[in-house]
């Protein structure tokens, strides 16, 4: 993205033309998202495949895909210690932030056969991440990195992880036919997914309009960003301050709007499976293919401070953790309970806030 828009373009222009973009760039972004999300949810219904896993695969290989390009290039352009903090920071946002203010919107519904099976592969991969960086850190101190050899198995994994949800969806086609899977919060969801025109019906068409307005999301959202980014450096907000917090929050802004606009158009379960699998693709696809363009390292020998050096092991890593370990428990009562609860956002909305906060205040501690 960076190199198909640089952000040099953004550097010398005018307050006017800036604020113009901000502008046109939200207003695609928002027909973007709402072709991506009527495109996903048609497509779902004609392949009888659950929207959950539409949003848990193709939905999320199109918003991760910020995440992947920063991550990739960073790591080709020798800022390798961007990847790491950017992936960990957009599971973190997608899971406290956008699922965290889903809850708080709308009851979320629950796909018992399939959340439980998504769900431990989402937590799975953040276990698998953590305890690999906790031992190639506890075994090589400073000089750890993330190695190549565990990029190529990330993405193994994310091939496998492919391949098993098709046939978990297909699972699930099977025992819906047979009446013994009850989804709740149906007689809300189809109705209005089917009153809209949406998309034109064949599989084809339906998949090119959801790849165009993926292309969109990401394109608004880039443009976006870096039209607000030069206007806060303007205001001499500090850099630190940004990369903690903008940069974090912008390469996780397609699955915001992805999600806000599927629970606006009737649609939320396809925010359910895009944060559960853009979580699972920021570990094994963002991770694995930044790692297999260069070692990531895992502690910044660079800075002098050392919580600031550690940060990722010492905040970062915790965080995504402490995050999925809430957002698990939810789905063990959302599965019990047939739908995820609106208080349940409130933990997971808090600890981002909270993170973000320490981020920002340590950032000006060193700076």
């Amino acid at each position: 993205m960076e190199h198909l828009i640089p952000s040099d373009w953004f550097q010398d222009l005018h307050w006017l033309v800036l604020l113009g973009l901000v502008a046109v760039s939200m207003m695609t972004l928002m027909l973007g998202a709402d072709w991506l999300v009527e495109s996903a949810s048609s497509l779902a219904r004609r392949l009888g495949v659950p929207a959950i896993i539409v949003g848990a695969t193709i939905v999320s290989l199109g918003t991760t895909a910020p995440e992947c390009a920063v991550s990739v290039m960073a790591a080709w352009e020798g800022n390798s210690g961007l990847a790491l903090g950017n992936a960990v920071g957009s599971v973190i946002a997608d899971t406290g932030l956008i699922f965290g203010l889903g809850c708080l919107i709308t009851r979320l519904p629950v796909n018992r056969f399939l959340l439980s099976r998504q769900g431990w592969v989402q937590f799975g991969s953040a276990l698998l991440l953590a305890g690999l960086c906790y031992g190639l850190w506890s075994v090589h101190g400073e000089s750890a990195v993330v190695p190549r050899w565990a990029g190529a198995m990330f993405l193994v994994l994310l091939a496998a992880y492919m391949i098993v949800s098709v046939r978990w969806s297909l699972q699930t086609e099977a025992i819906e036919s047979a009446g013994e899977l009850a989804e709740p919060n149906e007689p809300n969801e189809p109705d209005q997914a089917e009153d809209g025109p949406g998309p034109p019906g064949h599989p084809i068409v339906l998949l090119s309009v959801l790849l165009v307005g993926a292309a969109v999301v990401v394109l608004s959202s880039h443009v976006l960003i870096e039209s607000v980014e030069v206007m806060a450096k303007r205001l001499e907000v500090p850099e630190v301050v940004l990369s903690a917090t903008l940069v974090a929050f912008g390469t996780s802004l397609p699955e915001l709007v992805v999600g806000m606009t599927s629970i606006r158009r009737g649609h939320p379960e396809l925010l359910v499976g895009n944060v559960i699998g853009a979580d699972v693709l920021n570990v094994l696809f963002v991770i694995g293919a930044a790692a297999i363009a260069a070692d990531l390292p895992i502690v910044d020998a660079s800075v002098t401070d050392i919580f600031a050096r550690e940060i990722f092991l010492r905040l970062h890593l915790p965080t995504m953790l402490l995050i999925l370990v809430i957002f698990r428990g939810c789905i063990f009562r959302a599965v019990r309970k047939n739908t995820f609860e609106r208080w349940m956002g409130v933990p997971l909305v808090l600890c981002y806030v909270i993170f973000v906060i320490i981020n920002a205040v340590c950032g000006r501690g060193i700076s």
